[in-house]
């Protein structure tokens, strides 16, 4: 997905809000928010939003001296989602189709993201996915799709969300190699969430080698690159990864709730929606 002219105030508005976080000095910060706004007249629109926020992150901690502003977020997200689990666990086998309801789930934990959000209702969000319609619904082409593959590549997004992702890879009854940033960036999820969410024990945990908060494939590793060429099913979680990914070739399915105006229009659909859309559709 290119960048829009909407993506400008919105990738201020996140380093506001991670400098803040970062440090009280406000002289940092205002440093933060001059140099952002020097480096956005060179963003190209061609170029994705996590090739922007790369950069932008990157500049954050470099002013402020925080290499990783949200990891007690982090941590706390994930502690919050883990007092969940059983909750959901329990929706899943009470339910009709269980695939389907875990992938709700997976998708209610979208919302666990402090780019897109300052402040969520986790509990509201969790019942809401349970009522509402997919606005894109690629749901057979999933599970015939999940029928053929042989193993499965999942692409993460932000920690906490982690624990939502682990109910949906219970459901899966194939191989899962799972995903993370390489480094801290916003509250993505690195190893270390991974495990603290104990996806360590139902699937292989591998870093994409990139610190983008999206897969974009030229900054991921050549491990993380080959793994990608060489899946025929893909799941690619949250906002960032369908910025980095919607334009590629290749077996996805991106799974997401649309927190943004400018995602919607891309997809044709609306803002609050939650979509299960393959590749190309």
């Amino acid at each position: 997905m290119r960048t829009y002219l909407d993506c400008f105030p919105c990738f201020l508005k996140q380093a506001l809000r991670a400098a803040r976080i970062a440090t009280d000095d406000e002289i940092k910060i205002k440093r933060v928010l001059d140099e952002v706004g020097m480096m956005l007249r060179d963003i190209p629109l061609d170029s994705t939003p996590p090739q922007s926020g790369r950069l932008i992150y990157r500049k954050v901690s470099e002013v402020t001296g925080d290499s990783d502003p949200y990891r007690e977020i982090k941590k706390e997200s994930t502690q919050k989602a883990l007092s969940l689990y059983p909750y959901l666990k329990s929706r899943v086998e009470k339910a009709n189709d269980r695939l389907l309801t875990a992938i709700r789930i997976a998708i209610a934990g979208n919302v666990i993201d402090f780019g897109a959000y300052g402040n969520f209702d986790l509990n509201r969000e969790v019942d809401e996915v349970f009522e509402k319609d997919f606005a894109v619904f690629d749901y057979n082409k999933f599970k015939h799709g999940l029928d053929k593959a042989r193993e499965i590549l999942y692409i993460g997004d932000n920690a906490g969300e982690c624990v939502f992702d682990r109910i949906l890879i219970e459901e899966i009854t194939k191989p899962v190699t799972y995903v993370v940033r390489d480094a801290p960036i916003i509250n993505d999820a690195t190893y270390e969430d991974a495990v603290q969410a104990g996806i360590d024990s139902i699937a292989t945990i591998i870093s994409s080698g990139t610190d983008a908060p999206g897969a974009i494939l030229e900054t991921c590793s050549a491990e993380f690159k080959k793994m990608y060429h060489h899946s025929n099913f893909i799941i690619s979680k949250g906002q960032g990864n369908y910025e980095a990914l919607s334009n590629e070739m290749g077996p996805i399915f991106f799974l997401l709730k649309i927190k943004c105006q400018v995602i919607a229009n891309d997809i044709g659909v609306d803002e609050g929606d939650i979509v299960l859309k393959a590749n190309g559709d």
